[in-house]
């Protein structure tokens, strides 16, 4: 089982839209990718519910892991994801 700890750089977290974000680019990653703090028990990452539940802040650091062929490509595709202020966007947006 591949797997990646990651610090979230979106200044609020996961919610709203970064958590959107992140569970649709998880859903798309062709590997079952779960998510959690580390020592906690993980959810699946695709599901908005279950990272909302996390409950994640920024600056927390959390762990990535999936299993299969192209496991190692997904998780840093989702560490690239989250290592991004995902929320920096609509802020600039509604400048």
């Amino acid at each position: 089982m591949a797997e990646r700890t990651v610090e979230v750089a979106s200044s609020v977290g996961l919610h709203a839209r970064p958590a959107a974000l992140f569970t649709q680019a998880a859903a798309a990653a062709g590997v079952a990718v779960t998510i959690g703090r580390p020592g906690d028990e993980p959810v699946n990452a695709a599901s908005v519910l279950g990272v909302l539940s996390l409950g994640v802040s920024h600056g927390e650091q959390v762990v990535l892991a999936a299993d299969g062929e192209g496991a190692d490509d997904a998780l840093q595709q989702l560490v690239d994801l989250l290592s991004q202020d995902l929320d920096a966007e609509e802020s600039a947006a509604g400048s």
